[in-house]
Protein backbone atom coordinates (compact mmCIF):
# COMPACT_ATOMS: atom_id res chain seq x y z
CA UNK A 1 0.00 0.00 0.00
CA UNK A 2 1.26 3.59 -0.66
CA UNK A 3 1.25 4.04 3.07
CA UNK A 4 1.86 7.12 5.42
CA UNK A 5 5.70 7.31 4.58
CA UNK A 6 5.23 7.86 0.76
CA UNK A 7 2.96 10.92 1.28
CA UNK A 8 4.94 12.21 4.00
CA UNK A 9 7.81 12.36 1.11
CA UNK A 10 5.68 14.29 -1.07
CA UNK A 11 5.07 16.71 2.08
CA UNK A 12 8.51 17.26 2.01
CA UNK A 13 8.96 17.91 -1.37
CA UNK A 14 5.95 20.41 -1.30
CA UNK A 15 7.77 21.76 1.81
CA UNK A 16 11.01 22.45 -0.37
CA UNK A 17 8.85 23.83 -2.98
CA UNK A 18 8.15 26.23 -0.75
CA UNK A 19 4.19 25.79 -1.04
CA UNK A 20 2.22 27.10 1.73
CA UNK A 21 1.43 25.36 5.08
CA UNK A 22 -2.22 24.94 4.96
CA UNK A 23 -1.87 24.26 1.47
CA UNK A 24 0.39 20.88 2.16
CA UNK A 25 -2.31 20.01 4.99
CA UNK A 26 -5.13 19.95 2.38
CA UNK A 27 -3.30 17.89 -0.28
CA UNK A 28 -2.05 15.32 2.14
CA UNK A 29 -5.29 15.44 3.81
CA UNK A 30 -7.04 14.47 0.57
CA UNK A 31 -4.64 12.01 -0.56
CA UNK A 32 -5.16 9.58 2.73
CA UNK A 33 -8.81 9.94 1.95
CA UNK A 34 -8.52 8.72 -1.66
CA UNK A 35 -6.30 6.21 -0.34
CA UNK A 36 -8.60 5.13 2.09
CA UNK A 37 -10.82 4.75 -0.49
CA UNK A 38 -9.24 2.85 -3.14
CA UNK A 39 -8.41 0.18 -0.03
CA UNK A 40 -4.74 -1.77 0.23
CA UNK A 41 -3.54 -1.39 -3.58
CA UNK A 42 -1.45 2.32 -3.85
CA UNK A 43 -2.73 4.70 -6.40
CA UNK A 44 -0.01 5.22 -8.37
CA UNK A 45 -0.49 1.50 -9.43
CA UNK A 46 -3.88 1.80 -10.63
CA UNK A 47 -4.63 2.79 -14.29
CA UNK A 48 -5.53 6.07 -15.23
CA UNK A 49 -9.38 5.15 -15.69
CA UNK A 50 -9.45 3.76 -12.57
CA UNK A 51 -7.75 6.83 -10.67
CA UNK A 52 -10.00 9.10 -12.32
CA UNK A 53 -13.47 7.11 -11.11
CA UNK A 54 -12.06 6.91 -7.70
CA UNK A 55 -11.21 10.77 -7.45
CA UNK A 56 -14.76 11.45 -8.89
CA UNK A 57 -16.38 9.23 -6.06
CA UNK A 58 -13.95 11.05 -3.66
CA UNK A 59 -15.96 14.26 -5.15
CA UNK A 60 -18.92 13.38 -4.64
CA UNK A 61 -19.06 11.08 -1.80
CA UNK A 62 -17.19 14.13 0.16
CA UNK A 63 -20.01 16.60 -1.98
CA UNK A 64 -16.46 19.14 -2.43
CA UNK A 65 -17.19 22.42 -3.82
CA UNK A 66 -15.72 23.34 -7.21
CA UNK A 67 -12.76 24.61 -5.64
CA UNK A 68 -12.05 21.64 -3.03
CA UNK A 69 -12.69 19.85 -6.28
CA UNK A 70 -10.03 21.46 -7.78
CA UNK A 71 -7.60 21.10 -4.84
CA UNK A 72 -7.83 17.35 -5.34
CA UNK A 73 -7.14 16.88 -9.33
CA UNK A 74 -4.16 19.30 -8.45
CA UNK A 75 -2.93 17.48 -5.56
CA UNK A 76 -3.22 14.43 -7.36
CA UNK A 77 -1.63 15.14 -10.70
CA UNK A 78 0.85 16.67 -8.69
CA UNK A 79 1.48 13.76 -6.23
CA UNK A 80 1.97 11.11 -9.20
CA UNK A 81 4.21 13.91 -11.13
CA UNK A 82 6.64 14.54 -8.30
CA UNK A 83 7.21 11.14 -6.97
CA UNK A 84 6.22 8.19 -10.00
CA UNK A 85 6.55 10.28 -13.04
CA UNK A 86 3.26 9.98 -13.73
CA UNK A 87 1.38 12.33 -16.07
CA UNK A 88 -2.34 11.62 -15.63
CA UNK A 89 -5.15 13.47 -18.37
CA UNK A 90 -7.98 15.08 -16.05
CA UNK A 91 -9.54 17.32 -18.25
CA UNK A 92 -12.73 15.25 -18.66
CA UNK A 93 -13.88 15.67 -14.99
CA UNK A 94 -12.45 18.96 -14.29
CA UNK A 95 -14.72 21.64 -13.16
CA UNK A 96 -15.11 24.00 -16.21
CA UNK A 97 -18.04 26.34 -14.69
CA UNK A 98 -17.41 28.37 -12.87
CA UNK A 99 -19.67 29.33 -9.59
CA UNK A 100 -20.45 32.65 -9.36
CA UNK A 101 -21.79 33.80 -5.76
CA UNK A 102 -21.31 36.64 -4.59
CA UNK A 103 -20.35 36.79 -0.90
CA UNK A 104 -22.65 37.67 2.61
CA UNK A 105 -21.46 40.71 3.52
CA UNK A 106 -21.26 41.83 7.30
CA UNK A 107 -22.38 45.58 8.02
CA UNK A 108 -20.27 47.63 10.10
CA UNK A 109 -23.27 47.79 12.71
CA UNK A 110 -23.37 43.63 12.94
CA UNK A 111 -19.70 43.64 13.32
CA UNK A 112 -20.14 45.81 15.65
CA UNK A 113 -22.73 43.97 17.47
CA UNK A 114 -20.07 41.04 17.45
CA UNK A 115 -17.54 42.73 18.92
CA UNK A 116 -19.11 44.62 21.77
CA UNK A 117 -20.48 40.79 22.45
CA UNK A 118 -17.07 39.24 22.71
CA UNK A 119 -15.91 39.76 26.17
CA UNK A 120 -12.91 37.57 25.97
CA UNK A 121 -9.71 40.00 25.17
CA UNK A 122 -7.90 36.72 23.08
CA UNK A 123 -11.42 36.00 21.30
CA UNK A 124 -12.06 39.79 20.48
CA UNK A 125 -8.73 40.44 19.50
CA UNK A 126 -8.70 37.59 17.09
CA UNK A 127 -11.60 38.78 15.50
CA UNK A 128 -10.70 42.07 15.06
CA UNK A 129 -7.14 41.26 13.13
CA UNK A 130 -9.16 39.31 10.66
CA UNK A 131 -11.41 42.21 9.79
CA UNK A 132 -9.20 44.86 10.90
CA UNK A 133 -6.60 43.16 8.29
CA UNK A 134 -8.26 41.53 6.24
CA UNK A 135 -6.59 38.20 7.23
CA UNK A 136 -7.49 34.99 5.85
CA UNK A 137 -7.84 32.01 8.97
CA UNK A 138 -4.67 30.42 8.13
CA UNK A 139 -2.79 33.92 8.07
CA UNK A 140 -4.29 34.76 11.35
CA UNK A 141 -3.55 31.51 12.87
CA UNK A 142 0.53 31.77 11.45
CA UNK A 143 1.27 35.09 12.78
CA UNK A 144 3.90 35.45 15.11
CA UNK A 145 4.47 38.19 17.67
CA UNK A 146 7.27 39.68 15.93
CA UNK A 147 5.34 40.56 12.49
CA UNK A 148 3.62 43.37 14.62
CA UNK A 149 5.74 46.56 13.40
CA UNK A 150 4.14 49.28 16.07
CA UNK A 151 6.85 51.68 15.14
CA UNK A 152 5.95 51.47 11.41
CA UNK A 153 2.49 51.05 11.82
CA UNK A 154 2.37 48.07 9.79
CA UNK A 155 1.95 44.32 10.19
CA UNK A 156 3.85 41.63 8.33
CA UNK A 157 1.90 38.63 6.55
CA UNK A 158 3.96 35.96 5.71
CA UNK A 159 3.86 32.76 3.46
CA UNK A 160 0.01 34.34 2.36
CA UNK A 161 -1.30 32.23 -0.48
CA UNK A 162 0.48 31.82 -3.52
CA UNK A 163 3.98 32.08 -0.99
CA UNK A 164 3.36 36.06 -1.21
CA UNK A 165 4.41 38.66 1.89
CA UNK A 166 2.55 41.41 1.81
CA UNK A 167 2.30 44.58 4.61
CA UNK A 168 -1.27 45.78 6.00
CA UNK A 169 -1.18 49.62 7.51
CA UNK A 170 -2.18 48.64 11.68
CA UNK A 171 -4.99 51.18 12.76
CA UNK A 172 -4.42 52.73 16.11
CA UNK A 173 -7.78 50.87 17.42
CA UNK A 174 -6.22 47.75 16.59
CA UNK A 175 -2.89 48.57 18.22
CA UNK A 176 -4.45 49.67 21.63
CA UNK A 177 -6.38 45.72 21.40
CA UNK A 178 -3.38 44.12 20.71
CA UNK A 179 -1.29 46.03 23.52
CA UNK A 180 -4.20 45.01 26.04
CA UNK A 181 -4.01 41.68 24.81
CA UNK A 182 -0.44 41.19 25.00
CA UNK A 183 -0.45 42.57 29.08
CA UNK A 184 -3.04 40.12 29.42
CA UNK A 185 -1.35 36.74 27.78
CA UNK A 186 2.31 37.92 27.01
CA UNK A 187 2.32 35.13 23.71
CA UNK A 188 5.87 34.29 22.77
CA UNK A 189 6.43 32.96 19.58
CA UNK A 190 2.50 32.29 17.79
CA UNK A 191 0.65 36.07 18.58
CA UNK A 192 -2.56 33.66 19.41
CA UNK A 193 -1.58 30.28 21.22
CA UNK A 194 -3.42 27.05 21.89
CA UNK A 195 -3.90 25.98 25.51
CA UNK A 196 -1.27 23.97 25.21
CA UNK A 197 1.38 26.58 23.39
CA UNK A 198 1.78 26.44 19.72
CA UNK A 199 -0.71 27.23 16.75
CA UNK A 200 -4.41 28.37 18.07
CA UNK A 201 -6.82 25.52 16.29
CA UNK A 202 -8.64 26.33 13.22
CA UNK A 203 -11.69 24.74 15.40
CA UNK A 204 -11.29 26.88 17.99
CA UNK A 205 -11.26 29.99 16.02
CA UNK A 206 -14.53 29.21 14.16
CA UNK A 207 -16.15 28.46 17.30
CA UNK A 208 -15.06 31.83 18.51
CA UNK A 209 -16.46 33.31 15.58
CA UNK A 210 -19.88 31.51 15.55
CA UNK A 211 -20.34 32.27 19.27
CA UNK A 212 -19.97 36.05 18.27
CA UNK A 213 -22.50 35.44 15.73
CA UNK A 214 -24.88 33.69 17.73
CA UNK A 215 -25.11 36.64 20.38
CA UNK A 216 -24.97 39.22 18.34
CA UNK A 217 -27.79 37.50 16.56
CA UNK A 218 -26.44 37.65 12.94
CA UNK A 219 -28.78 35.40 10.86
CA UNK A 220 -26.58 35.36 7.65
CA UNK A 221 -24.65 32.81 6.46
CA UNK A 222 -20.99 33.74 7.14
CA UNK A 223 -17.84 32.17 8.28
CA UNK A 224 -14.96 33.66 9.85
CA UNK A 225 -13.51 34.41 6.01
CA UNK A 226 -16.49 36.88 6.19
CA UNK A 227 -14.34 38.97 7.67
CA UNK A 228 -12.14 39.43 5.04
CA UNK A 229 -14.91 40.21 2.81
CA UNK A 230 -16.35 42.88 5.30
CA UNK A 231 -12.80 44.34 5.19
CA UNK A 232 -12.33 44.69 1.53
CA UNK A 233 -16.09 45.66 0.92
CA UNK A 234 -15.92 48.82 3.18
CA UNK A 235 -13.08 49.90 2.14
CA UNK A 236 -14.35 49.76 -1.76
CA UNK A 237 -17.60 51.68 0.11
CA UNK A 238 -15.19 54.61 1.62
CA UNK A 239 -13.95 54.96 -1.95
CA UNK A 240 -10.31 53.35 -1.31
CA UNK A 241 -9.29 52.35 -4.93
CA UNK A 242 -9.67 48.73 -6.31
CA UNK A 243 -5.71 48.27 -7.03
CA UNK A 244 -4.37 49.49 -3.78
CA UNK A 245 -8.09 46.51 -2.14
CA UNK A 246 -5.84 44.03 -4.44
CA UNK A 247 -2.36 44.34 -2.79
CA UNK A 248 -3.81 44.70 1.08
CA UNK A 249 -5.84 41.41 -0.14
CA UNK A 250 -2.71 40.31 -1.46
CA UNK A 251 -4.42 39.05 -4.58
CA UNK A 252 -2.56 37.56 -7.46
CA UNK A 253 -4.81 39.57 -9.53
CA UNK A 254 -7.39 42.13 -9.40
CA UNK A 255 -10.00 40.11 -11.49
CA UNK A 256 -10.12 38.73 -7.75
CA UNK A 257 -10.45 41.67 -6.15
CA UNK A 258 -13.28 43.27 -8.42
CA UNK A 259 -16.14 40.63 -7.11
CA UNK A 260 -16.43 43.42 -4.33
CA UNK A 261 -16.98 45.88 -6.35
CA UNK A 262 -20.39 43.94 -7.16
CA UNK A 263 -21.60 44.27 -3.29
CA UNK A 264 -20.36 47.16 -2.16
CA UNK A 265 -22.78 50.02 -2.13
CA UNK A 266 -20.61 52.33 -2.75
CA UNK A 267 -22.34 53.60 -6.26
CA UNK A 268 -25.31 51.43 -5.86
CA UNK A 269 -26.88 53.66 -2.92
CA UNK A 270 -26.23 57.13 -5.47
CA UNK A 271 -29.29 55.66 -7.92
CA UNK A 272 -32.71 57.07 -7.15
CA UNK A 273 -35.41 54.27 -7.68
CA UNK A 274 -38.10 55.20 -10.60
CA UNK A 275 -40.59 54.96 -7.32
CA UNK A 276 -38.97 57.84 -5.96
CA UNK A 277 -39.63 59.86 -9.07
CA UNK A 278 -43.45 59.12 -9.58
Amino acid sequence: MDDMHSFSDFGRILELKRYAPNTINIYLSMLRMLQQQVGEFPIYQLENPEIVGHAMKLVERKKYSRSSHKQLLGALGLYLREMHQRKIDFSNIYPVRKQRRLPQILSREEITRMLSVTTNIKHKTMLMCLYGLGLRRSELLNMKVEDIDSDRGVVHIKNAKGNKDRLVPLSVTLLRQLREYYRSYQPKNYLFQGLKGGMYSATSLLKVFHDACRKAHIQKSVTPHSLRHAYATHLMDAGTDVRIIQELLGHGSVKTTMIYTHVSTRSILDVTSPLDTL
